[in-house]
């Protein structure tokens, strides 16, 4: 283990000549980065960044939910983060008479702060390199199963001795190159986090799926929430008797504005990335993982695209699965085109062809030809699975049938539990999408996946129905899950009326079929995969670094805290073509349309551009900022994360990626990749113009 350590301390000295502005780096151990930092113009120190002694900017930043990040700017629990990190919340306050979607939402006091249950927000406490912990008793005898299941042994001893305390602590134990180390992550978690504000959609969602992805960019992606402890500042459930957190560091916000060239720093919690995957990965995602994914997406996004057109209700329904959907969807199809541009699977496969040369007779000979015959072995399984989890796990009422089987699998029926799980099914529920939408995946399901990757349910049926039109006629027909007064009226008698419902049927032989056929290889196969990474990532650091190969090696993105740093940077996405760096509230107006739905701005924003009724949060040009681009390295997760100037302020909120980059959670671009923030200056002119909201501004430091 010794040896595998050094391997990586010696690798982070040896990429400072490697592509400008790429990683995703440990804050624990940024003082190994702080003096290229600081060369780009950062002013701080590492403890100023990451401190378990003392305040330090890791004190502002929380994991928002389980897939965003937020920020702390006021010493009262006031949080920023994007628009569609809360959107959920926002849809679940939303109907038809109180359309917070669609008019915004502003607490003008603490007492019309909204309460958001099963939403949560942690900060991380400490992060510790536990590697020789959690291996401890490992020996290369053990096979691969032995080996994960004494890590997870260990795994489970050390969260239990760091979360004992209580007090909302909870802790993750979580690999970093392909195992070849492990950090334990502390976290403080908190459950009692209100809504404070959110401007309307047609602001914060402002140009909706065709901007989705794009630059220039006109979005005011914010939302704002409180967090609340009880009075020795504790986490603790929601009560009115909890009063606002008070934080050990929050972000003092910057107004003098941003310019190309300028020094940024994100702090947030990144999802996944996959930097170091064999070239046999990269093209089974360039030639038929995206692309099916993508022509299964445009499938249900057509059809509830018709709905929504349709209905005001329904459109508030699905909107928050629309944008779900919708999401993914778009940034495939960015990636494939980045992939393709940037010849990753060549450039990948010359790089292997190298390392093999160099492997030859010794210790990591033939490791890229095992992960090549492992892809290989694996691709009809990881096919069968993505089609599973775009088709069968999509429709709607099945996956809600399951969800109220399973309560009949426990002792005792709860039926206030199902009465609750169907009050939020039919909520945001519409029968013709999820019919429609049925019919389109699972014709699509019948002419892509092989015969004997199948289930022989699946073929019953459709010798049976003759058609997957006729099919879905019967479920939907017949489905007692269609009528909400008859799952009402259930009782713990009619577990037989469930268990053999046609909507149960689907998803509960599906899933039999994919637990029992396709899982246990997927497993197999990932765990050998595993295992030749973790070589094949030690055999990449030691190639890089006796070979003298300008490459930097951080670990993958895993919804961990990590800093990206750069500096703001326009863009050529093509010949004769530059992205200026920075937008302002002028290309709204542009892009304004009332007869475009996502381009019908309130009319409240009008008149405030008319009367050019601007305040203090203008440019240079006399214009309201809305947006910027720089070089720093993001990914899902970073949805929220503060952006920060040379002097540690903040300056945006991070939100998204410009669509030619989004490769980058593959191989990154540092002349076209960059991410997309909200300037700071747009946030604070809508809570003072638009939303009337001062007290806010009242809350913060602004320099």
């Amino acid at each position: 283990m010794k040896r595998v350590l050094t391997i990586i301390t010696l690798a982070s000295i040896s990429f400072l000549s490697a592509k400008a502005d790429e990683g995703m780096w440990l804050p624990s151990l940024i003082s190994q980065r702080i003096a290229d930092m600081q060369d780009k113009g950062f002013r701080l120190s590492a403890e100023d960044i990451y401190s378990v002694n003392q305040a330090s900017l890791k004190d502002a930043v929380v994991l928002f939910g389980r897939g965003c990040t937020g920020e702390l700017v006021s010493p009262e629990g006031l949080l920023l983060t994007n628009h569609h990190c809360g959107y959920g919340q926002i849809q679940q306050h939303s109907s038809v008479e109180h359309d917070y979607l669609r008019d915004g939402f502003w607490a003008m006091t603490r007492e019309e702060e909204l309460p958001n249950k099963g939403l949560t927000v942690s900060f991380l406490e400490r992060m510790d390199d536990v590697t020789d912990i959690i291996l401890k008793g490992n020996d290369s005898s053990m096979s691969e199963k032995e080996r994960a299941d004494l890590v997870k042994s260990n795994s489970e001893a050390l969260i239990k001795e760091a979360t004992q305390e209580g007090k909302g602590l909870r802790a993750t134990v979580e690999a970093l190159y392909y195992g070849n180390q492990y950090f334990l992550f502390l976290y403080r978690e908190y459950s009692d986090v209100r809504l404070v504000g959110a401007p309307p959609s047609s602001i914060g969602k402002f140009g909706g799926d065709t901007d989705n992805w794009m630059w220039p960019r006109h979005t005011g992606d914010f939302s704002i929430f409180r967090i609340y402890a009880d009075k020795d500042n504790n986490p603790a459930p929601y009560s009115k008797d909890n009063v606002p957190y008070k934080p050990k560091k929050y972000f003092k916000i910057s107004t003098k504005g941003v310019q190309e060239g300028d020094f940024t720093f994100i702090y947030g919690f990144p999802g996944r990335t996959q930097e170091y995957i064999h070239s046999e990965g990269v093209r089974y995602i360039e030639e038929t993982g995206d692309p099916h994914k993508i022509h299964l997406r445009t499938l249900r996004l057509d059809i509830m695209k018709k709905y929504m057109g349709e209905s005001q209700k329904v459109r508030i329904q699905y909107s928050s699965k629309n944008a779900n959907v919708a999401n993914a969807w778009k940034k495939w199809q960015g990636e494939v085109k980045g992939i393709r541009k940037m010849k990753t699977v060549r450039t990948k496969q010359e790089f292997e062809k190298a390392f093999d040369a160099w492997a030859e007779g010794g210790e990591f000979d033939g490791v890229t030809g095992k992960l090549a015959a492992l892809y290989a072995e694996l691709e009809p399984y990881q096919f069968a699975t993505d089609y599973y989890s775009e088709t069968v796990r999509t429709v709607e009422i099945a996956n809600f049938a399951m969800s109220i089987a399973r309560l009949f699998s426990q002792e005792d029926f709860d039926k206030a539990k199902a009465e609750e799980l169907a009050a939020t099914f039919y909520k945001d529920w519409h029968l013709p999408i999820d019919k429609e939408s049925f019919v389109a995946v699972m014709n699509e399901y019948e002419k892509n996946i092989p015969e004997d990757f199948k289930p022989a349910y699946h073929k019953e049926k459709l010798a049976a129905y003759g058609s997957v039109e006729a099919w879905a006629e019967d479920m939907f027909t017949n489905s007692i899950f269609v009528d909400p007064d008859k799952v009402k009226a259930l009782a713990a008698e009619d577990k037989e009326t469930v268990l053999k419902d046609p909507a149960t049927e689907f998803s509960n032989e599906f899933l039999k079929w994919h637990t029992t056929d396709i899982q246990p290889v997927t497993a197999r196969i990932n765990r050998d995969l595993q295992l030749a990474y973790r070589d094949y990532m030690r055999g990449q650091m030691t190639y890089c670094r006796t070979q003298r190969v300008p490459k930097a090696f951080y670990p993958d993105a895993n919804l961990t805290l990590r800093v990206a740093y750069g500096h703001i940077k326009g863009y050529s996405p093509s010949d004769a073509v530059y992205y200026m760096p920075s937008s302002t509230i002028k290309g709204i107006m542009q892009k304004d349309n009332p007869e475009i739905f996502d381009y019908n701005i309130p009319q409240r924003l009008r008149d405030i551009y008319a009367a050019r009724d601007f305040g203090p949060w203008t440019d240079a040009s006399g214009e309201v900022p809305v947006c910027f681009i720089a070089t720093n390295h993001t990914t899902g997760g970073n949805s929220g994360s503060p952006v920060i100037n040379a002097e540690g302020n903040l300056i945006g909120l991070n939100f998204d990626r410009v669509w030619e980059g989004t490769m980058s959670d593959i191989v990154f671009d540092p002349e076209i990749c960059r991410n997309i923030a909200l300037d700071i200056r747009y946030v604070l002119f809508i809570i003072d113009k638009v939303a009337d909201a001062d007290h806010l501004l009242e809350e913060m430091v602004l320099e």
